[in-house]
């Protein structure tokens, strides 16, 4: 992360303070409408996910499809929205990675930070070392993991209007049995892939969880954040597993640049084992306003149909996801 990026957003964040409220926690059931702004695309879709139908919250998000939140830098008008928030919603981990130094900034200004990622305990994070420091932020490829994130963001908001806890709290279990039949069908979907393919190469390392969940071996061509690269010795690691194996796709990300994933199907190529490019994965992002992979269903179904037919496995279990989008808050 920039260490010169952070005091620069403060700064911004001080000069807004000069036009807009210093963002408070509300009184419970003040008669304001709270006004939650969230950061990536997941994060926005679960906050609109539990605050669906309850006036008394209005939900924003920053980012938009395609947006890699490992480099995003927020705009002015970014900057006023988190200035004005009542509660903020991220991922957190590092995966803002220029923002992370921001958040707790935020929390003494009197903003209520819901990091969800950070809240998850640590024996359910996939880590390199110890501590939350180390963890894997792209927990949303868990739907368990997931289905908790909504109960926590519940939770923090009922707190701020108590009066809306059971209306929140219906909102996560629904949110939490989608979840759940979104992991029964990519489940069977999976079992259908040949053991031995089962090795799924992506852009960067955002799909652990996923596999882990599901079943499947991962590997990125880059690490956890984008801002890392790849060297030689990994890419001719790669290219060893995917020949031994006869893994016949690698895949792209739509928020991430496709040359490191060219350059590992060129050296297989080079050594006679063609790879094909086996789709487009929604990792870091989610896809466009008005498609179904705006919504965190219709991105893992879209995934995981990508994945098993990539691999040689039958996806026709995977049905295609419902109209997941909640109703429109003010």
């Amino acid at each position: 992360m920039s260490r010169a990026f952070a005091p620069a957003i403060l700064a911004a964040m001080a000069l807004a303070g000069t036009t807009l409220r210093v963002a408070a926690v509300p009184a419970p059931d003040d008669g304001a409408a709270i006004r939650v702004v969230a950061t990536t695309t997941q994060c926005a879709d679960l906050a609109r996910q539990v605050c669906a139908g309850i006036a008394d919250f209005g939900v924003d998000g920053l980012m938009h499809a395609g947006v890699d939140p490992h480099l995003w830098r927020p705009t002015v008008s970014d900057v006023r929205q988190l200035a004005s928030a009542d509660a903020v919603v991220c991922n957190g981990l590092m995966l803002e990675g220029r923002m992370s130094d921001v958040f707790p900034k935020l929390a003494r200004r009197g903003t209520r930070v819901v990091e969800l990622a950070t809240a998850i305990p640590m024996d359910r994070l996939i880590a390199e070392g110890d501590g939350h420091a180390a963890a894997d932020p792209h927990v949303w490829m868990d739907p368990a993991i997931w289905s908790s994130a909504a109960q926590t963001l519940a939770e923090s908001l009922a707190t701020l209007r108590p009066s809306r806890a059971a209306e929140l709290r219906t909102n996560a279990d629904r949110f939490a049995a989608r979840c759940e039949a979104v992991a029964r069908s990519i489940e069977r979907a999976v079992a259908t892939v040949p053991a031995r393919a089962r090795l799924m190469v992506t852009a960067h390392d955002a799909f652990r969880y996923f596999g882990r969940a599901f079943g499947i071996e991962v590997r990125g061509v880059q690490g956890i954040s984008t801002e890392s690269q790849a060297g030689l010795a990994d890419m001719r690691t790669l290219a060893d597993m995917l020949i031994d194996r006869a893994v016949p796709a690698v895949f792209v990300e739509t928020s991430v640049p496709d040359r490191a994933v060219a350059a590992l199907i060129e050296s297989a190529s080079l050594r006679g084992h063609p790879i094909r490019i086996g789709g487009a994965l929604f990792s870091d992002a989610m896809g466009a306003s008005g498609t179904a992979e705006e919504c965190w269903d219709g991105m893992m179904l879209h995934n995981a149909r990508t994945i098993v037919e990539a691999l040689g496995g039958d996806a026709s279990s995977i049905a295609a996801a419902p109209d997941a989008r909640p109703e429109a808050t003010p």
